[in-house]
C-alpha cells in the first residue's frame, strides 16, 4: 500500500512539473517509487526512495547537499525516470530540513559530519550493486565532493559521475582532487555563476585522467548544488542546465 501511494504521488508530482520544453520522452513504460531503508556499516539506518524506470539504462545514486534531504530530488527523480534512468535518493546523516525533513537525521538524533556521511554513500553503492545496472554517482555540494573518493575506490564499477558544485569540502586539504586523479570514468561538473565555485570544479575536473570530461558553465542563472536544475530555485537557468545534464547522461549510456 505504501509503495502504491508513493507511486501515485510521484506521478502527480511529475505531472505538475513537466520536463523542459522540447525534451523527448524516451521512457514509454510505467514509473514507480518505493521507500527503501539501508543499513550503513556502523549500523545507522538510512532512509531512501527507489524510483524505477521502465527498462532502465542505468541506476543513478542521488546524494543531497548540506542541511538538506532526499527530497532535493523529489521533482528530478520522476524526470530522470521518464528519460529512462532509475534512481535511489537517500537521506544522508549530514543533512537537515531543506526540501523537507531528513529521516536519517531524525532517527539518529543529530546531523553528523560530512566524513561520517560517507558511510551512507557506501551503503547506497552496495545496494546499487545488487540491482545489476550500470551505476552513476550524482552529488550536490559536499556530496559532490564525496562521490570522487567513492568512485576512486571502485574502479571499473562506476559508469559516470555528475558533480553539482563540487569543492574541497572534506577535512583533508586537496583530498577531493587526489581522489579525482584516480577516477577514469566520465565526469560532468557544474556550479553556480560564481568564479570560486567554477574554479573549484575546474581544478577537481582537471585532476582526473578521464577521457570524457564536461564542465557546464551556465550562461543564465546558475545556483549552488543540484538546485540549479529546479525552476523554483533557478528560474532563468534550470532548463539549460537540465538539457546539459541529460545530454551528458545520454552520451555515457548510449549503445
Amino acid at each position: 500500500m505504501r509503495a502504491a501511494l508513493a507511486a501515485l504521488a510521484l506521478v502527480m508530482t511529475a505531472g505538475c512539473h513537466p520536463r523542459p520544453q522540447g525534451d523527448p520522452v524516451e521512457n514509454q513504460g510505467p514509473i514507480s517509487a518505493e521507500p527503501v531503508t539501508l543499513r550503513a556499516a556502523d549500523g545507522v539506518k538510512v532512509a531512501g526512495v527507489y524510483t524505477k524506470a521502465f527498462k532502465p539504462k542505468a541506476l543513478v545514486l542521488l546524494f543531497h547537499q548540506a542541511e538538506s534531504s532526499k527530497d532535493e530530488y523529489a521533482l528530478l527523480s520522476p524526470q530522470l525516470a521518464q528519460a529512462g534512468y532509475s534512481s535511489l535518493r537517500i537521506d544522508q546523516r549530514a543533512g537537515g530540513t531543506l526540501f523537507g525533513g531528513n529521516e536519517t537525521v531524525r532517527m539518529l538524533g543529530h546531523s553528523a559530519s560530512y566524513a561520517e556521511a560517507r558511510r551512507d554513500l557506501d551503503a547506497a553503492f552496495a545496494w546499487a550493486q545488487q540491482q545489476k545496472l550500470p551505476i552513476i554517482l550524482w552529488g550536490s555540494s559536499y556530496s559532490a565532493a564525496l562521490i570522487f573518493p567513492l568512485a576512486s575506490e571502485h574502479p571499473g564499477q562506476v559508469k559516470a559521475l555528475l558533480a553539482f558544485s563540487p569543492g574541497e569540502y572534506l577535512d583533508e586539504k586537496g583530498a577531493v582532487a587526489r581522489a579525482a586523479a584516480k577516477v577514469e570514468a566520465p565526469i560532468f561538473v557544474t556550479s553556480a555563476q560564481d568564479g570560486k565555485e567554477e574554479d573549484a570544479a575546474r581544478t577537481i575536473l582537471a585532476a582526473s585522467p578521464s577521457k570524457q570530461k564536461t564542465q557546464f558553465v551556465p550562461r543564465l542563472g546558475g545556483v549552488h548544488g543540484s538546485s540549479t536544475l529546479l525552476r523554483t530555485k533557478n528560474p532563468d537557468g534550470a532548463q539549460e542546465a537540465w538539457r546539459a545534464t541529460m545530454a551528458f547522461l545520454g552520451e555515457v549510456t548510449r549503445g
